[in-house]
């Protein structure tokens, strides 16, 4: 199984990515408005990468749950300065988290090479034809619902069958647009329109989901459901993450989209080195 996007190609099987996390936002749930400042998010940014990142996700719009929507213009504001300089320091890809086909033009431009696409329940293809056209990277995330809607009353009769037939429909999809298989990502939505029993169901069926022939992103890294299943406030949910992505790299994932990158990173490859020695 390979993954390209753009310039930059992985196959797999190879140890887990690690996707840093960089919220150029003044409202994220976890860290808004610690790099709001291009230059402050610019050097967050080269620490992930120097700490283990192998992708770098820059988003400027908020996907908290209650998050109001950004103009297309404030987002390019926010992101294409960071993403501009970055592309000439950094040699890992770039990724731009967004929903708006604009932004996302505008980023693969100035040196993104992958789309973080929350809103995969697309309503036109746009951004689908931009992807094939660039040749990016594409991460195909299933979302109920809006940021001011989606955590208000989940419902699902069955998570894990939804969310696979979701990820079959998406791939049809992309492919009639042009998009080619080995382009794509797929991401569950922890979190995203999920009560916590929806989460847990998602994470417990990880290695369902990798059978589909694409790499498989988790991201659970301070998520609010962590707090409500342990009790943990926003500060204390590391270990629970960790032990949510080693698992899930356990189970197949090859993606854990986190802040913590060096504690993820340093998780992740003793998971690695304990699994291969299960068949020596």
């Amino acid at each position: 199984m390979k993954l390209r996007a753009c310039q930059f190609e992985f196959s797999f099987p190879r140890p887990a990515l690690v996707m840093g996390i960089v919220n150029v936002t003044p409202d994220s749930f976890s860290d808004g408005g610690r790099f709001l400042d291009a230059e402050a998010a610019v050097t967050h940014a080269l620490q992930l990468a120097e700490q283990g990142a192998e992708i770098v996700d820059v988003g400027g719009e908020s996907t908290r749950p209650g998050a109001l929507a950004v103009a297309e213009g404030e987002e390019l504001r926010r992101v294409i300065p960071v993403i501009e300089r970055l592309a000439g320091q950094i040699k890992v890809p770039i990724s731009i988290d967004t929903v708006k086909p604009g932004v996302a033009r505008a980023a693969l431009a100035a040196g993104a090479s992958i789309v973080n696409d929350v809103a995969g329940h697309r309503a036109n293809d746009a951004l689908w034809r931009l992807v094939a056209e660039t040749g990016a990277g594409y991460v195909c995330m299933h979302a109920q619902g809006t940021p001011q809607t989606r955590q208000a009353n989940p419902v699902y009769t069955d998570v894990v069958r939804e969310v696979g037939e979701f990820f079959s429909e998406r791939l049809g999809q992309l492919n009639d647009c042009g998009v080619r298989r080995e382009q794509v990502i797929l991401d569950p939505g922890i979190g995203f329109g999920k009560t916590v029993e929806h989460n847990l169901q998602l994470l417990g069926a990880t290695r369902g989901f990798t059978k589909l022939g694409c790499p498989l992103l988790v991201g659970v890294s301070r998520k609010s459901f962590i707090g409500k299943l342990l009790g943990a406030e926003l500060g204390a949910r590391l270990p629970a993450a960790l032990a949510c992505a080693c698992l899930a790299v356990a189970a197949g994932a090859q993606i854990i989209r986190a802040h913590d990158v060096a504690e993820t990173v340093q998780a992740i490859r003793m998971t690695e080195a304990i699994l291969s020695k299960r068949n020596e």
